[in-house]
């Protein structure tokens, strides 16, 4: 009798996460059906479809939301909340109505549910909740996810920090400290309207966090996936989950690094005001940068998780190593314009 293959649904896979995931489990000889805006298998309009799809799964995996690299309008908050808060709740029915519902199911979260940390590390047991737009995000997020009773499936909310990886965030990063742009992000003293402070998106500065001394929590995109793989076999674990690498740096640090990464002899710092000027014009937030996230993976170390990449100096070594790798095998060619690797022979 051939033995049924193990199903994982991954919703909201488009990212570089969810193709990383849907590429190991596949490789591992499990069947990896994607839920999206897209399909392939399901998308978020069927619920029919979906309700199909984690009816005998064995693992969910959500990381579906829009991104917040975006500036804070209204059509953008509304946009952030409403992908995160309908994909789980489409999510939670399909569980609900399943007749062999899925053992696991992780949901992405973030670690920014935390506030401003510059005096200690947040953990899950200790760690106070922040205020504003972003946590608000947050924490309704975790509540649809939580909400009532799901007999036979235990939940994992997966408070991310920064992921590092090729296609990450620190893409752009890597470009910035090339260009000799790689310096310290300095906070400063910004007015914020009426209407910011309302939404709660304005980044208040906090005194004592000059300098590029905010606080920076990052983990490994291996590491995600090595976190999803040791949660599926710890049963006794459930809730909220920090996904970070147990050493946290902080800006000014982890700009040096990149730089030393990427070969570049200096970095120009930013000051406040060129940070809110410039992502103004690239529309986006300095948020994502001037906030002190600083996260330790408590509950992770206890049950015996053991990081593969525990600094961040090893962790971006390892990407621009496996980048220039990639660019290498993808060299083109000068006559045709063609990938070496895809010419004929």
């Amino acid at each position: 009798m051939t033995e049924r293959r193990r199903r994982v649904v991954l919703a909201g896979a488009s990212g570089f996460i969810g193709a990383r995931l849907a590429e190991a489990f596949r490789e591992e000889g499990a069947e990896v059906a994607l839920i999206g805006r897209a399909g392939p298998a399901a998308r978020w309009n069927d619920a029919a479809a979906i309700a199909a799809l984690v009816d005998g799964a064995d693992l969910l995996i959500n990381l579906a939301g829009k991104s917040v690299n975006c500036r804070y309008d209204a059509a953008n908050r509304a946009e952030i909340f409403r992908s995160r808060l309908a994909t789980t709740r489409a999510l939670h029915d399909a569980v609900t109505a399943a007749a062999h519902p899925p053992r696991l199911w992780i949901n992405s979260s973030t670690a920014t549910i935390y506030r401003h940390a510059d005096d200690r590390p947040m953990t899950e047991s200790t760690g106070e909740i922040g205020e504003g737009f972003s946590v608000n995000v947050a924490t309704s997020w975790e509540d649809e996810f939580f909400r009532g009773e799901l007999a036979g499936t235990r939940r994992v909310a997966l408070r991310m920090a920064i992921v590092l990886g090729d296609g990450s965030a620190l893409t752009p990063i890597l470009a910035l400290a090339r260009a000799g742009l790689g310096g310290p992000q300095f906070d400063g003293h910004w007015p914020a309207t009426p209407a910011r402070r309302a939404a709660g998106t304005d980044h208040r500065f906090r005194r004592g966090s000059r300098g590029g001394r905010q606080k920076f929590s990052w983990v490994h995109l291996d590491d995600v996936l090595g976190i999803i793989r040791f949660l599926d076999t710890r049963p006794e674990i459930d809730g909220p989950v920090n996904a970070a690498a147990p050493h946290p740096t902080d800006n000014r640090t982890f700009m040096a690094s990149v730089r030393r990464a990427v070969g570049a002899r200096f970095g120009l710092p930013t000051a406040r005001w060129m940070l809110e000027l410039g992502s103004f014009v690239i529309r986006t937030e300095t948020e994502l940068v001037l906030k002190s996230r600083w996260v330790v993976p408590e509950r992770l170390e206890a049950a015996g998780y053991s990081f593969a990449f525990r600094d961040h100096e090893t962790a971006l070594a390892d990407i621009v190593r496996a980048r220039r790798a990639k660019r290498a095998t993808t060299t083109r060619s000068p006559i045709q314009g063609t990938p070496v690797d895809k010419l004929p022979t």
